[in-house]
């Protein structure tokens, strides 16, 4: 398949954002070596949660039992970790937050059309997490990020809930991409949003060891590796294979995956990039965990 994508996985009926998020921070904060009292706020982001109120990062927070820990969500897509972590580590640096738990959570089958042949095969669902604290040098670069309005709907919901409300036979509104222009855009853009990202940090493609972009398309991760230069010797995250696209969930558990695997080794620079609806995207270069 074009896409590269092999397996996806789907959570169980009773396995909810907030849970499995819960599940990911507590994996991410026993890498850290910390409990959930140490966390003063936690950052959720998603675009998949069907339940407004509580927010699912309060939710989160209830399940992990970061009693009193600031708690939001967090909306940018499938850019929405890498917002997230920009938003973490100026929470630290300026002494707001000690603590910050980034999770990605998603169940991308909730808000995708099995039927829909442009779609269906593309998404996945799971969660990843990152503790963002404080340290004697700063281990998160300055993102660049924003948003394409230029391509506003190209990756959008067909309508509304509100008409769910107003007609009980309204179609449910699922999840709907214009393919081939996400496509075009993202092998153009996406190069040049990590170029700008690694002069923010001051380093070069020579200095960073691995490439976790957020994993859409296997093509789009090769045409960025290809139009940025990166040398064979960096290694680059194609999870998108096992786990499909899991928006704002992929760059965590591409990133855990490299970890775990010994591919990347703890203290390494990592250049890290999130796209999707909107067109938002956010980059920046980050000291691996």
């Amino acid at each position: 398949m074009r896409s590269g994508i092999v397996t996806r996985h789907f959570a169980d009926d009773d396995e909810t954002i907030p849970g499995m998020g819960a599940r990911a921070a507590e994996k991410a904060l026993s890498a850290a070596g910390l409990t959930p009292s140490d966390v003063s706020c936690v950052i959720l982001s998603t675009m998949s949660y069907l339940h407004q109120a509580p927010p699912a990062a309060a939710a989160c927070a209830a399940e992990l039992g970061a009693r009193g820990a600031a708690a939001f969500d967090l909306g940018a897509a499938c850019a929405g970790f890498s917002h997230g972590l920009a938003v973490a580590g100026d929470l630290v640096a300026s002494g707001q937050a000690e603590h910050v738990l980034v999770v990605g959570a998603e169940r991308m089958s909730d808000i995708v059309d099995p039927h829909d042949r442009t779609t269906a095969f593309i998404f996945g669902d799971g969660a990843g997490a990152a503790v963002v604290g404080p340290a004697d040098e700063p281990g998160i670069g300055r993102a660049v990020w924003g948003t394409d309005t230029d391509h506003l709907r190209a990756i959008e919901q067909s309508r509304s809930f509100a008409e769910l409300r107003r007609d009980s036979m309204a179609r449910w509104p699922f999840l709907e991409m214009a393919g081939p222009e996400v496509f075009r855009w993202a092998i153009g853009a996406v190069a040049d949003v990590c170029e700008q990202a690694l002069r923010a940090a001051g380093v070069t493609v020579r200095d960073i060891e691995a490439f976790v972009p957020h994993q859409a398309n296997v093509r789009i991760i090769d045409a960025v590796v290809k139009a940025m230069g990166l040398s064979s010797s960096v290694e680059v995250a194609r999870t998108v294979r096992e786990d499909g696209n899991v928006s704002g969930a992929s760059i965590p558990l591409a990133l855990d995956t490299l970890l775990a695997s010994g591919r990347v080794r703890p203290g390494a620079l990592v250049l890290t990039a999130g796209f999707g609806s909107g067109l938002s995207y956010s980059a920046q270069v980050v000291v691996a965990p």
